[in-house]
Order: C-alpha cells, then structure tokens, then sequence
C-alpha cells in the first residue's frame, strides 16, 4: 500500500476550482455594477423602493460568488506556507462580500440628496446586507493543502487497520452529492452507479474532501475478525 504524499489537486478537481473561481468574480464584477448604478442612478433620484431592491440583488449576487469561491478552495485548496496569501484566499469571499455593498453603505449616509426617510431605510437595508454578505463569506474551516495531507494520513491508517487496499478505493462519479468513498464497489450507496478508483490519495484530489463510508468500515471490521467472533460483530 502507498505511503500518503503532500496532497495535490487532480488535473480535474483544478479545472472544476477554475470554473467555480470564474463563476465568483463574474457574480462579484455584476454584484459591483449593479452598486454603481445604484449609487450613480438611484441614490440621486431618492428612489428608495428601487434602492431595497438592487440591495436584495446585490446581496444575493456576492453570496454567489463567495459561494463559488468557497467550493473552489475545497476542491484546490491553498497552502499554509504563506499565512498572508492563505488567509486572503481562504477570506476572499468576506471580503468581495463587503466591498460590493460597503461603497453604496457609505454614498446612502452621506448623500444630501435623499430624505432623511430613505436614509434611514436604506442605509439601515444596505448595512445589514453588507453583513450578511461579508459573514456568509467567511470559511470558518478553511482546506488547505496541508489540512488535507494530514486528513488522507489518517484515513490511510484508518483503512489500513482495516485491511482495506488503500490503493484501490471507489467514489462515485456521476454528479452523487457526498463526500464519501468505498472500500467495495458493491456498496449499495454506490452500487449501479458510475465509479471511479483508486488510492484514498486520489479519492482527495478528485472529490476535494472525502471520509470512508461507515458501511463500507463495518464490513470490513467484520471480515477481519475469525468467523466464530463474525456474530460479535455489530451489523
């Protein structure tokens, strides 16, 4: 059985992390037109219906975009070696989340050209989005290359205690939402589905993050043990 390796994103999970990068900025680039003509068109006509509604669309948009932002860094995670460019990675998403509201937060409160009626909605509307947004950006568990490199380790001992062939383990392929992979390609969360296989090494890098199926460990906890101990066994 392979010994783990420093984790590295498959050629896929990196082509994938590249489409969900692009997917957040064009999602962040329309949440930040949409503020300009918000600040430019609306905010001066003291249009303030309008104004709550180019808000909610802002705020859905850059929840979007961090979002995708965040399934990229699972699927290609950054490394720790640098702290500085990990946590702009890891955060990126908090931060597009405010900067694509903090600008009109700030055009609302100090505008003299709307009452002081829309302000108080407005601005209180824009304040609060602009906090959802940034908090729905945070990653509070952040991946990292490193993480997922101490993570594949210890399933690799995990499995191998198991008797499990760490190099040949399956994961289903077909869209299946999950994290999970497989000791046996008859499992029946998989079974009939399309399947790949390989190390556990693997299963990380194409799936982003990936656990043993406890179905799968059960069977193969009780077919380590003599078949008169198999009974003790939980089922």
């Amino acid at each position: 059985m392979s010994e783990t390796k420093v984790f590295e994103a498959s050629p896929e999970a990196k082509g994938k992390a590249k489409t969900f990068r692009m997917y957040a900025f064009a999602a962040w680039i329309f949440a930040m037109a949409l503020q300009v003509f918000a600040i430019i068109k609306l905010i001066s006509d003291d249009k303030l219906i309008l104004m709550i509604v180019a808000i909610v669309a802002i705020l859905a948009t850059a929840i979007a975009g961090s979002t995708f932002w965040k399934k990229s860094n699972k699927l290609d995670p950054p490394s720790e070696k640098n702290g500085a460019l990990f946590f702009l990675q890891s955060q990126l998403g908090a931060f597009m989340g405010v900067f694509c509201l903090l600008p009109m937060v700030i055009m609302i409160f100090t505008s003299n050209s709307i009452s002081g009626k829309t302000k108080a909605i407005a601005g209180s509307a824009a304040a609060v989005a602009m906090t959802a947004a940034g908090v729905s950006g945070i990653e509070f568990d952040p991946a990292s290359i490193e993480k997922y490199t101490k993570e594949i380790s210890s399933q690799t001992k995990t499995a191998q205690g198991l008797n499990i062939n760490t190099d040949n383990v399956y994961w289903a392929t077909d869209g299946t939402k999950g994290n999970k992979y497989h000791a046996f390609d008859d499992c029946r969360y998989v079974k009939g589905k399309k399947l790949s296989n390989g190390s556990i090494q693997k299963a990380f890098a194409d799936k982003g993050s990936s656990e043993l199926c406890k179905i799968c460990a059960k069977r193969a906890a009780k077919s380590k043990v003599p078949d008169a101990a198999k009974e003790l066994v939980p089922q």
